[in-house]
C-alpha cells in the first residue's frame, strides 16, 4: 500500500470515532473533502475542521448550538474554512483570527477584537466572513449625513461610527460587504452640482440679463419639474464685476442658460444705444439729475443742464471703436408721466449708471408717528366778603348821606344790586333790605343794608390728544387740526371824493389747534432720527380791543428714536396759588369786626401737559395693513356706539357707517428664485 492511502486511512478512522452523531465527512482525494452535518454540536465541528485545516480553535463559553452543513459533491480543502465562517455567520458568531489561534465568540463582540486574518491565501481576495474594520475618508458630504444611508446595509450586530473632526466613516462588517459599502460611498460623495457659478458679460447689462432670465427660466423650471417637488434655480446679478451668478441642480439647464446669456451678450450699435429703465420707487425726475451729477465730473461743464442733458464727449471709449474714435455722448432723460429713465449711452456707460440706479431705486420704509398729549388742568377758587351801606338819613335835599363798602366786581357791587337785583353776582348772596330810597339823579333804588356774598369754584379738565402721522422715509409730513383764525394785523381810514372816512383793516389767517410736522430719517441699525414740530393752542379770548389772545404751547426738537419706543419730547407742569384780600384800611385790620370791612378771594390753578411719541417703523405692506385695520376698525366700533335706539313712533336712524374691511388676498410664495436687485437693504 501506498503512504498516501494509508494516510487516508488513518483519517477517516479518527474522524470516525472524534464525530459526534449526525455528522459525517470524507475526504474524496488529496484535496478533496465531503462535509455532511445535521444539527450538529459545534464544538464537533470545531474538532473535524482543526483536523481538516490544522487550525487552532478557542471557543468563547457562550457559543453554543448546532449547525448543518450538506454538500453533495466534494469540496476543494482550502473552502471547508471559509464554509465553516459562514455557517457561524448564520449562527450570530463570528472568527477572529489572532496569531494562530482562531477565537470564535459572539457577532456582537467581536469588534472589540484585532483581526489578523487579512486577505484569503489562496483566492487574493477579500476574506469572506472574517470580522473587518475599515475607515472611509470623505472629501465632499457629511458624515454625519451618511449614516442614516448605511446603517441598514451592515448587521444589527456591526457598527458604523462618523468621526466628524476628520469627516471619516469607521465601519466593522463582514469582509465580503465591506466592498459594496465601498461603491455605495463613493457613489454618494460626490460633488454638489448645484455650486454656483459665474457668467461674465462683456456687453449687456448684468441687470438687464437677470431679469430676463429670471422669467424665463423660472417659469420653464416650474413646468418641468415633477409634481410636488419645486425646481431648484437661482440667478442673481453682480453689478460691480457685471457677471450673472447661478446655482441650479439640473447640469443640462446650465449649459442651457449659458448658451440663452451667450445670445444676449452682444455688443449694441458702435453710436450708442437708448435704454428705458422704469423705476419701481424712486423718483424718475429726481433721480435723472443724480445720475447726471454722478458724471459731471468726467462729462464736462455740460452736465448740469436741465433734464435731457447730455453727458459730454469726454466718455470712455466703447469696445469696438477704432483707435482715436470716441464714444458718442450720452443723454439722460426722465419721463415724469411713466417715472422712467431714458439713458442713451454706449454699454459700458450704461452699465455703470444702471448699476448706480438699481441701487437708489429701493422700497424705502416708512415712519408711523403717534404723538401723544396729555393735558390735565384743575382750577378751584373762593370768595368771601361782607359789603355794607347806610342810606337811612337820606332826604330828598339829597343830604345826611352814610356810605358803606363796595368790593365786588361790576354788577356785584352793593350799589349796583340796590339798582338792578337781577344782577347779582354768582355764588351764595345774602341781604338786609329796608325798603326802597329815592336818590336825586338816580332814582329809586332798594335800600340794601348788607349783603354778604360766598362763592366756590372747582373746575377740572383732562384732554388726550393722538395725531398720527405715516410718511416715508426723510420725506416731511404735517398734519394740522384746527381753525384757521383771523388775525387784525393794521387799520387805516381812507377818505374818497365825499368827506366820510372808509375806514380798511388788513387781516392774516393763522391754525388755531393741533399742528404735527415732522420728518424722519432710519439709520441703518433701525434708530429713527425725528426733526419734529408740535404744537397746541387755543383762543383764550376773543373780546380784547387789541386782537384774539391765544394760548399756545409748541415743542420744536430733533430726537433718536428707536422702533416701538416711546419717549417724552416735552411738557409743562404748573402750579400757581393766588391770595387776595380787598379791605378798608385800619377798620379792614381791627380783629373780630374787621370782617365787615373786607372782602378775600383765594384761588388755586394746576396744569399737568405732556407730550409723548412712539415711532413704528412700517417696512412692508403686511404691517401697514396691521395699523389701518386696527384703526379702521376701532372707528367703526365708534360708529356703532353713536347707533340711536329703535323708538317705536320715529323708527330707526341708521347712522353713516365705513364699509365693512376687507382683507387683501395673500402675495404668492414663489421659492429658490434670485431676489429683486432693488430689495430694500436695510430690511431685516
Amino acid at each position: 500500500m501506498s503512504p498516501a492511502f494509508l494516510a487516508y486511512v488513518r483519517s477517516v478512522v479518527f474522524a470516525a470515532l472524534l464525530a459526534p452523531v449526525g455528522a459525517a465527512w470524507a475526504q474524496s482525494g488529496p484535496d478533496e473533502v465531503t462535509l455532511n452535518f445535521v444539527n450538529t454540536e459545534i464544538e464537533g465541528v470545531v474538532m473535524i475542521v482543526s483536523d481538516i485545516t490544522g487550525k487552532n480553535f478557542v471557543l468563547d463559553p457562550r457559543v453554543k448550538g448546532t449547525i448543518s452543513i450538506v454538500s453533495a459533491k466534494p469540496l476543494p480543502r482550502d473552502i471547508v474554512y471559509d464554509v465553516f465562517l459562514s455557517a457561524l455567520r448564520l449562527q450570530g458568531y463570528a472568527a477572529i483570527e489572532a496569531g494562530n489561534v482562531v477565537r470564535i465568540v459572539p457577532e456582537a463582540d467581536a469588534k472589540l477584537y484585532p483581526n489578523q486574518a487579512g486577505r484569503s491565501l489562496v483566492r487574493g481576495g477579500d476574506s469572506g466572513d472574517r470580522i473587518q474594520t475599515r475607515v472611509f475618508n470623505l472629501r465632499y458630504q457629511s458624515a454625519e449625513q451618511l449614516l442614516p444611508v448605511l446603517r441598514p446595509l451592515i448587521a444589527p450586530n456591526n457598527s458604523v461610527t462618523a468621526h466628524l473632526g476628520k469627516n471619516a466613516l469607521v465601519i466593522t462588517d463582514y469582509a465580503n460587504n465591506l466592498p459594496r459599502l465601498a461603491r455605495i460611498i463613493e457613489s454618494i460623495d460626490q460633488p454638489d452640482t448645484s455650486e454656483p457659478v459665474a457668467i461674465p458679460l462683456r456687453y449687456a447689462s448684468a441687470l438687464d440679463v437677470a431679469a430676463t432670465v429670471n422669467r424665463l427660466f423660472a417659469e420653464s423650471g416650474q413646468a418641468a419639474a415633477p409634481p410636488g417637488t419645486a425646481a431648484r434655480f437661482t440667478v442673481a446679478a453682480d453689478a460691480r464685476s457685471n457677471s450673472l451668478l447661478a446655482r441650479m441642480s439640473d447640469p443640462s439647464r446650465m449649459s442651457q442658460l449659458r448658451r440663452f446669456v451667450a445670445l444676449l451678450d452682444t455688443p449694441g450699435n458702435a453710436g450708442g444705444n437708448i435704454h428705458v429703465v422704469y423705476l419701481r420707487n424712486a423718483d424718475a425726475v429726481k433721480l435723472a439729475a443724480t445720475l447726471r451729477a454722478i458724471h459731471g465730473a468726467a462729462a464736462g461743464p455740460d452736465m448740469d443742464r436741465p433734464t435731457g442733458a447730455m453727458l459730454g464727449a469726454a466718455l470712455p471709449s466703447e469696445p469696438g471703436t477704432q483707435p482715436g474714435e470716441q464714444a458718442t455722448a450720452g443723454i439722460i432723460q426722465a419721463d415724469a408721466a411713466t417715472n422712467s429713465i431714458i439713458i442713451t449711452a454706449p454699454d459700458a456707460i450704461y452699465n455703470n449708471l444702471r448699476a448706480v440706479l438699481e441701487k437708489l431705486d429701493v422700497r424705502r420704509a416708512q415712519v408711523y408717528v403717534e404723538a401723544l398729549i396729555a393735558e390735565l388742568t384743575s382750577d378751584k377758587a373762593a370768595e368771601f366778603g361782607i359789603q355794607w351801606q347806610n342810606l337811612g338819613g337820606l332826604d330828598e335835599n339829597g343830604r345826611q348821606v352814610f356810605g358803606g363798602t363796595n368790593f365786588g366786581g361790576v354788577g356785584q357791587n352793593i350799589i349796583g344790586i340796590s339798582q338792578n337785583p337781577a344782577s347779582a353776582g354768582p355764588g351764595l348772596n345774602l341781604g338786609i333790605i329796608n325798603g326802597r330810597v329815592d336818590i336825586p339823579g338816580i332814582g329809586e333804588i332798594l335800600n340794601l343794608g348788607v349783603l354778604v356774598r360766598a362763592l366756590e369754584t372747582d373746575a377740572n379738565a383732562n384732554i388726550l390728544s393722538t395725531p398720527t402721522l405715516l410718511t416715508v422715509d426723510n420725506e416731511e409730513a404735517s398734519i394740522v387740526i384746527g381753525q384757521n383764525v383771523p388775525f387784525i394785523t393794521g387799520q387805516y381810514a381812507t377818505t374818497g371824493t365825499g368827506t366820510t372816512p372808509t375806514p380798511f383793516q388788513t387781516i392774516e389767517r393763522q391754525d388755531v389747534g393741533l399742528t404735527l410736522r415732522i420728518k424722519p430719517q432710519i439709520s441703518e441699525g433701525g434708530t429713527v432720527r425725528l426733526e419734529l414740530y408740535q404744537e397746541v393752542s387755543s383762543i383764550n379770548d376773543r373780546s380784547n380791543p387789541a386782537g384774539v389772545i391765544t394760548n399756545k404751547r409748541a415743542v420744536s426738537s430733533t430726537v433718536l428714536v428707536d422702533d416701538g419706543q416711546v419717549v417724552v419730547i416735552g411738557g409743562l407742569m404748573q402750579d400757581a396759588i393766588s391770595d387776595g384780600v380787598r379791605k378798608v384800611p385800619l377798620l379792614g385790620s381791627i380783629p373780630g369786626i374787621g370782617g365787615l370791612f373786607r372782602s378775600k378771594n383765594r384761588s388755586r390753578s394746576k396744569t399737568n401737559l405732556m407730550i409723548f411719541l412712539r415711532i413704528t417703523l412700517v417696512r412692508d405692506s403686511q404691517r401697514a395693513d396691521a395699523f389701518t385695520g386696527e384703526r379702521y376698525d376701532y372707528i367703526l366700533g365708534e360708529q356703532e356706539k353713536t347707533r340711536l335706539p329703535r323708538g317705536a313712533l320715529l323708527g330707526e336712524l341708521p347712522p353713516p357707517m365705513l364699509p365693512v374691511r376687507t382683507l387683501p388676498p395673500a402675495a404668492p410664495v414663489v421659492q429658490d428664485v434670485a431676489p429683486s436687485a432693488t430689495q430694500d437693504k436695510r430690511q431685516p
